[in-house]
């Protein structure tokens, strides 16, 4: 069972590699800039992760399992509170992007960790970290595609997952751009991006898009809201 040293420690050097990350990138950031930023030697970081590898995936893992976490909640709740009846895509889709808004927007530490988790799988598509949220995307995504499925019996389940991963992409981009802008206007790390704000023109548009009208050759009739 590991002490509250322990813990103490693995935490220090997570919140030090994902701050240098944010900055520099995981490839760009070296184990002696981790241990001098967590103030501890590199041992504590072998013992704790095995190798730079296995520790840029606990820093990303963290930030996904907390995120997943709240969508999960929220839909959880959701469910129960409709009682078994269908629940609205619109309730589904902010359940899913809405925590990912809020954490992006955030003021400080969150915020500068989490866009690069964005920027990294849009820019090596084929890396490891892409890999990683990937498959982490795969377990919860197929949730909130069930419920849409659900919520949508006449829209073809291929065409869902289409839509969603148009959603998904739609986000990502919307997300960088944030950070862009907040760059551009120099704003401080600790400044809060009106988060409220940005979800409510993403999701004007992301449910424009699951409103479409269905490809040629779809089942058509879908009902929306």
């Amino acid at each position: 069972m590991a002490t509250t040293r322990s813990i103490l420690t693995r935490d220090a050097i997570l919140n030090a590699a994902e701050r240098l990350f944010a900055e520099h990138g995981h490839d760009n950031t070296s184990m002696r800039q981790i241990t001098r930023a967590a103030q501890v030697n590199l041992s504590a970081v072998n013992y704790h992760f095995g190798s730079k590898d296995a520790l840029i995936k606990a820093v990303f893992q963290r930030r996904l399992d907390a995120l997943n976490d709240e969508r999960l909640r929220i839909l959880d709740a959701l469910e129960a509170k409709a009682g078994g009846q269908p629940l609205k895509p619109s309730s589904i889709v902010e359940a899913y992007f809405g925590p990912l808004v809020r954490h992006a927007c955030s003021a400080g530490a969150e915020r500068r960790a989490f866009i690069p988790l964005q920027s990294n799988t849009m820019s090596d598509p084929n890396g490891a970290i892409s890999a990683l949220f990937a498959t982490e995307r795969s377990v919860v995504a197929h949730r909130f595609t069930r419920a849409l499925l659900t919520s949508l019996p006449s829209v073809p389940e291929a065409e869902i997952v289409w839509r969603f991963h148009f959603m998904l992409g739609a986000t990502a981009y919307a997300l960088m751009g944030v950070e862009s802008s907040s760059r551009a206007m120099n704003l401080p790390d600790d400044t809060n991006i009106d988060a409220q704000a940005l979800l409510d023109r993403l999701m004007a548009f992301l449910l424009g898009g699951l409103r479409a009208p269905l490809p040629l050759g779809s089942l058509s009739g879908a009902q929306t809201s």
